[in-house]
């Protein structure tokens, strides 16, 4: 398991601060874990699924029929 910063969290997403911290509230985003006072991160194995979830969501919107690759799927 590994914990990772907000900029790696906005540099996997692509997402601003702002925006993350909107999902959270909503429920709609990993929450983070305090590391300290003033310090935060997440589970990156988290991001990583709710990353795959979005793609999955892209591709069954799309009617492309998802196939499984090991841990990524893939629409054909």
């Amino acid at each position: 398991m590994r914990i990772i910063r907000l900029k790696e969290v906005i540099d996997s997403t692509g997402l601003a601060r702002s925006t993350i911290y909107k999902h959270i509230s909503e429920g709609t985003f990993p929450k983070p874990v305090s590391l300290g006072d003033r310090c935060v991160g997440w589970v990156d194995s988290e991001v990583h699924d709710w990353i795959l979830a979005r793609i999955e969501e892209r591709d069954l919107a799309g009617g492309a029929p998802v196939l499984s690759v090991g841990h990524l799927s893939m629409a054909c």
